[in-house]
C-alpha cells in the first residue's frame, strides 16, 4: 500500500461532522413576547377551536376553551416554556398549545355522563319513546333488563322536569342546536344564542338531577329545603350566588356588599357575579320546587 493510499484510507475513516444548529447549543433563556402579540396569536386560533369542538357538539364551550388557551400561553411564556427556534414562528407554538388544550377538553367532555336532551317528553305513549333516550346518553345495544328500564325512566323524569323548568324559547333553541346539521364556519349571532340555550338546558338538567338525588328524609324543615336547593346548583359560582344573594333575597346596599364579597371570594369581577344572579335564581327555584314536592312532611 502506497503512502498516498494510506492517507486516503485514514481520511475516509475519520468521522464526518454533523450539521448542528448552533442556536440549540446555547443556554436556554426565556423569550419575552409582547402582550399584544400573545393576544393576536391566541385569537387567531379561534376558528380552529370552534371547528374541533363542533365535532362533539360542544362549540358552545369555545369561549371557555379560548380562555384556557390564553392562560396556558401566558403561563408558558412567563415560565419560559416557549423557546424561539430559527424558522419557527410564535404562532406555531401557540397552535401546538391550542391542540393540547382542545384535546384535553374533548377528553373531559367525552368522559362525562351526558343527558338525553333529544327526547320528546310529551310522546310518552309512543312505543319508540324509550329508544329516543339512546340518542345522546344511552347505547342502543345496552342491556334492556330491569336496570336499563330504571335508567330510562330516571332519565325521562329528568328531561320532563328540565323542560318544565326552562323557557319554551330556550328549549326550542337548544333542540335546534342539537338536531340541526353541523356547520364548519365562523359562528353567527344565532349560533351563539343556540349554544347559550344548550348550556342553560344542560345546567338545568344537572340541577334537576342533583335535586332528585337528595334523600327526601334529609329535608325535614324549610331551612333544610332552602339549603339543599342552593347546593343542587351545578357550579361553585352559582351555588354561592344562590346561597348568599338569591336565598336571602338581599336588596340595595346589602346586595352590593354581597357582590363585592363574593367577587373577592371567587376571584371574579362584581359584574360577572351580578350577571349570574338571574340564572342562579331560576335554577334555585327549580331545585326548590323538586325538593318541596318530595318532602315527607310539611313543616
Amino acid at each position: 500500500m502506497s503512502v498516498e493510499d494510506g492517507a486516503n484510507q485514514a481520511q475516509q475513516k475519520q468521522p464526518i461532522p454533523a450539521t448542528i444548529d448552533i442556536s440549540l447549543t446555547r443556554p436556554f433563556e426565556p423569550v419575552p413576547i409582547p402582550v399584544d402579540q400573545i393576544m393576536v396569536a391566541v385569537e387567531g386560533v379561534r376558528r380552529y377551536v370552534v371547528s374541533h369542538l363542533s365535532r362533539i357538539g360542544r362549540a358552545c364551550d369555545a369561549d371557555d376553551v379560548m380562555q384556557d388557551i390564553r392562560l396556558a400561553v401566558w403561563d408558558g411564556v412567563a415560565r419560559g416554556h416557549y423557546r424561539q427556534l430559527p424558522g419557527v414562528r410564535f404562532e406555531a407554538w401557540v397552535q401546538g398549545v391550542t391542540g393540547n388544550v382542545c384535546a384535553a377538553h374533548i377528553r373531559r367532555e367525552l368522559a362525562h355522563q351526558t343527558l338525553p336532551l333529544l327526547i320528546e317528553p310529551s310522546c310518552g305513549d309512543c312505543p319508540a319513546s324509550s329508544d329516543a333516550l339512546a340518542l345522546l346518553a344511552m347505547d342502543r345495544n345496552r342491556d334492556r333488563g330491569a336496570d336499563g328500564v330504571i335508567d330510562q325512566e330516571w332519565a325521562r323524569a329528568i328531561i320532563v322536569l328540565t323542560r318544565a323548568s326552562v323557557n319554551e324559547s330556550v328549549w326550542g333553541l337548544a333542540m335546534d342546536s342539537l338536531t340541526s346539521p353541523r356547520r364548519y364556519s365562523p359562528p353567527s349571532p344565532q349560533d351563539r344564542r343556540r349554544w347559550h340555550a344548550v348550556t342553560v338546558v344542560r345546567q338545568t338538567a344537572k340541577t334537576v338531577q342533583s335535586a332528585l338525588d337528595v334523600e327526601p328524609a334529609d329535608v325535614r324543615s324549610m331551612e333544610d329545603l332552602c339549603e339543599y336547593a342552593a347546593e343542587c346548583l351545578p357550579t361553585l359560582v352559582l351555588r354561592r350566588v344562590a346561597a348568599s344573594i338569591v336565598r336571602r333575597g338581599v336588596r340595595g346596599p346589602e346586595r352590593n356588599r354581597a357582590l363585592e364579597s363574593l367577587a373577592a371570594e371567587l376571584g371574579v369581577t362584581e359584574r360577572y357575579v351580578a350577571v349570574q344572579i338571574g340564572f342562579a335564581r331560576r335554577l334555585y327555584q327549580a331545585s326548590w320546587r323538586i325538593l318541596r314536592n318530595g318532602m315527607t312532611t310539611v313543616p
